[in-house]
């Protein structure tokens, strides 16, 4: 952190978790497109738009060619998390959605340790079982939309394991370039899935189902999405980065399920509208979600040493 971080900066901060909060709204908007092909457009916009940022930087995409592969990968863990995350918000709606996602803390306990090899801490344990009581309560609640929670849980594991692999690239090349890579990665990923849906889609007699944006309000949505909430919001995240502390970051962005249910009541109405218990329970899994880094950053005390004899 270089430099301290004036009002502006906050606010700025927050608008980008507002935005990312706004992309299961969008997703709604955009039905009755399908999930793979919101996927499909909004990375191969978002590729085009991170193009040409990279061309008026000057940024060179030089990576070596393991790593290209390897980042094209991760890119498409990154695509199927997308996939899901739209899934969820109309198997049920956009409020468990977030919900679902919130638990992406809990993921990321889990799967660390197993990935970095590393121990697990006593407190990580105590709150992935806060998180499972809060989601419990959800449950006991909201039974009627289990499979849009699940799905939502399986993208925030994804989200989680994807961020877990993409720390090994951050220290060694830039934000940008890699964000272009993994994009290019989401894109053929969300292509091939595309392809699959397209051709087995069973529900297509039941319901209709888009699989190109027919509509200029559709394409004004994707555009939203892929420059706006891709694009746009990420640079710029990239630039406070440098003006917030990791830990300022990651406890505003944890606000992104809270700013996302309140737009998803205002611009839905009712059908947004859950019951106390639901409310309770995600309330449960974001004090969790915020407690970890209050945790972690809590104010430790020095234990008194004895001085090194001369």
């Amino acid at each position: 952190m270089s430099q301290k971080p004036a009002l502006s900066d906050y606010f700025q901060l927050h608008f980008i978790v507002v935005i990312w909060g706004f992309t299961a709204i969008l997703g709604k908007l955009l039905e009755p497109l399908d999930s793979s092909a919101v996927v499909l457009f909004r990375t191969l916009l978002a590729v085009i738009g991170l193009g040409v940022v990279l061309a008026v930087r000057g940024l060179n995409l030089h990576v070596s060619p393991t790593d290209r592969w390897r980042l094209l990968a991760t890119g498409g863990i990154i695509g199927l998390h997308w996939v899901l995350f739209f899934a969820a918000a109309r198997l049920a709606n956009v409020s468990v959605c977030l919900a679902g996602m919130a638990t992406s803390s809990l993921w990321a306990s889990l799967l660390e340790p197993l990935i970095l090899r590393r121990r697990v801490q006593l407190i990580e344990v105590i709150l992935g079982a806060v998180v499972m009581a809060g989601l419990y309560l959800i449950f006991q609640f909201e039974f009627d939309k289990v499979a849009g929670l699940i799905v939502a849980m399986l993208s925030a594991m994804l989200s989680s394991l994807f961020t877990i692999i993409n720390s090994r690239f951050t220290q060694r090349y830039d934000a940008l370039v890699i964000s272009f890579y993994e994009m290019a990665g989401a894109l053929v990923a969300a292509f091939a899935l595309w392809l699959i849906v397209r051709n087995t889609d069973t529900m297509a007699v039941d319901r209709v189902i888009q699989y190109i944006p027919e509509t200029p309000l559709q394409w004004l949505w994707l555009l939203v999405l892929s420059l706006v909430c891709t694009v746009y919001a990420y640079t710029v995240g990239v630039s406070l980065l440098r003006k917030f502390s990791p830990y300022m970051a990651v406890l505003t962005v944890n606000l992104e399920p809270v700013y996302g249910i309140l737009l998803a009541v205002l611009i839905f109405g009712n059908s947004e509208r859950m019951t106390a218990g639901f409310y309770l329970g995600t309330l449960v899994i974001l004090a969790a979600v915020v407690a970890y880094p209050l945790w972690n950053n809590r104010p430790r005390k020095v234990k008194p040493q004895l001085p090194t004899p001369l």
